[in-house]
């Protein structure tokens, strides 16, 4: 692929998507691909599976494996993006090439985190380059210190990735790096997709050009709006419309983590179900104030 047909892939609103598990912690792969089924029918650009919200740190070698097929089957023309971190080089090219045999569009790094303090930038550098050179799908950075052990990827790491021939991007989780990560691959055909809701309409304005926001999985026709307006630059509705989305991902995900993402797709259309123990899920009283509270920032939002 080449550098546009790459930043054309990546334009736009990606789901993270979620792994259905039932009570006894078991993946329910049909709800997996009726929720990818129905969300085929939005303007979604594509999907991330196996970072985050998919709990994959919970998920075997083989579970990971089985729910790329499920999403790479019924993806329809939705970009996949495939996380394939590992704690060693060694398990993640391993990873990273049953993922790409599967079809995926692109290949996701988080960095190794349980010795963070050896990972210092020439170390995840080595990392990252030898996972890249190892396939021939594109790999994109993944940076979120929240569940890395606090290990975050410095702008002059990025500066120095940017310019490798294999890698084009990165995910930006983390609070306060987006801009240093867009002014530092400036010129280079590497981009930059915001991680969350609360910062990705300034983030586009800045230079990102999409973004992987767990309220994709609840509301996605919602985000490809917002990411609309942003190509528009029509800030002044854009900036309404941020601030009623960060209000709604505050209360789905910024109060409840994946948790509260999966309990909202029951909700409101799709299928959750329960995230994998020893991770709770939500009790009644805490979905009946999700219900009520998401409930009314959407009566707020049919009146704009």
């Amino acid at each position: 692929m080449s550098a546009a047909e790459i930043k054309e892939k990546l334009s736009g609103i990606f789901a993270p998507i979620v792994t259905p598990f039932d009570e006894k912690g078991e993946i329910d792969f049909e709800a997996l691909k009726r929720n990818i089924e129905k969300m085929n029918q939005t303007p979604l650009r594509g999907y991330f599976v196996l970072g985050t919200n998919g709990e994959f740190r919970s998920l075997s070698y083989e579970e990971k494996i089985e729910i790329t097929k499920v999403v790479t089957s019924s993806r329809g023309d939705k970009v996949v993006i495939a996380g394939a971190s590992c704690e060693s080089t060694v398990k993640s090219i391993k990873l990273a090439r049953e993922l790409s045999s599967l079809g995926v569009d692109f290949i996701s790094l988080l960095p190794p985190s349980f010795f963070a303090k050896r990972m210092t930038d020439d170390a995840l550098f080595g990392y990252f380059t030898e996972v890249a050179e190892s396939i021939d799908t594109p790999v994109l950075l993944y940076n979120n210190p929240s569940i890395a052990n606090s290990v975050c990827l410095s702008s002059s790491l990025i500066t120095r990735v940017s310019k490798h021939p294999r890698i084009f991007g990165v995910k930006d989780s983390s609070k306060g790096n987006y801009d240093s990560y867009i002014s530092a691959s400036l010129g280079e055909s590497f981009w930059v997709l915001a991680g969350s809701a609360d910062f990705f309409f300034p983030a586009m304005l800045l230079g990102a050009v999409g973004g992987v926001l767990s309220l994709a999985n609840v509301f996605p026709d919602l985000c490809c709006r917002l990411f609309s307006l942003a190509v528009g630059r029509n800030l002044e509705r854009g900036l309404w419309f941020h601030r009623k989305i960060v209000k709604l991902n505050s209360l789905v995900s910024g109060k409840f983590g994946v948790s509260g993402v999966k309990a909202a797709m029951d909700l409101f259309g799709f299928e959750g179900k329960y995230p994998r123990k020893p991770l709770a899920g939500l009790n009644a009283i805490q979905k009946e104030e999700l219900e009520n509270s998401v409930k009314e920032v959407l009566k707020e939002l049919e009146v704009e």
